[in-house]
């Protein structure tokens, strides 16, 4: 009998999804140049329903987008003999170089604790730490959080994304000068009564070109010679502002 139900389940399809997202991205590639001062994406989409809408509490949406993952050292600054020095610092194992979240409603309101801590949501969540050494390590992370909140690279986006009809949403996540190159993951949360119905995934392609491209190319695969040519155009900028100088006197 087990064996005849096991075979029926390998057979027989896995039951649709009631609700299923339906998305875009107004671009999926974007381009660092020399003068590349940030960018905005819109995002959109739609609910895909095999059934009427369920009425069984309000449809949220939720919309997040992670740039590529790096450690990072946190340190503290205190004040000794007058001066400021640091005293202690904690390691961050992998923390998002961008991260923003976008709601339809306030996050709390429409994600459970348990589904935050599964799906690694919200910005505390998106951080991971294993083992830092340090006694207050939550400290080090709220100050890591502040500072790239200042910095534009951490975003929380309550109420963001408009939702029309439980079926067609949008928003669009403003993306600043200083992003890191690489592979930025979209995903886009369908949520009821503080539950995960449904979810997408996709990706954002930041690469850079040009000029901005051959001087990242030549500084990681050829440091003597990026170092060597960065030190003739000091040399030589600094000879012609002197020859300026000097014809401006005579």
């Amino acid at each position: 009998m087990k064996r005849l139900l096991l075979i029926l389940a390998l057979i027989l399809p896995a039951p649709a999804l009631a609700e299923q997202v339906v998305a875009g991205l107004s671009r999926d590639e974007i381009a660092i140049t020399t003068n590349f001062d940030g960018s905005e994406i819109l995002i959109f989409g739609a609910v895909r329903r095999e059934a009427p809408i369920p009425r069984s509490g309000p449809l949220e949406v939720i919309i997040t987008v992670e740039g590529p993952d790096r450690p990072v050292t946190v340190r503290r600054k205190d004040r000794r003999f007058g001066i400021w020095i640091n005293t202690d610092a904690a390691e961050v194992d992998e923390a998002p170089t961008f991260y923003a979240v976008s709601t339809t409603a306030p996050l709390r309101d429409v994600l459970s604790d348990t589904n935050d801590l599964r799906h690694r949501i919200s910005i505390r969540r998106a951080i991971r730490v294993v083992g830092s050494g340090v006694s207050d390590q939550p400290s080090f992370t709220r100050a890591l959080i502040r500072i790239r909140e200042e910095n534009g690279l951490y975003q929380l986006n309550e109420g963001a994304v408009s939702l029309r009809d439980d079926t067609l949403f949008d928003t669009s996540v403003r993306l600043p000068a200083n992003l890191v190159e690489g592979s930025y993951r979209t995903r886009i949360f369908l949520t009821r009564n503080r539950e995960i119905i449904a979810e997408y995934d996709t990706v954002i392609a930041v690469r850079k070109v040009g000029l901005e491209r051959l001087i990242y190319n030549l500084a990681h695969d050829r440091p003597l010679i990026y170092g060597i040519l960065s030190l003739v155009i000091a040399i030589a900028a600094g000879w012609l502002a002197s020859a300026v100088f000097r014809y401006i006197r005579a």
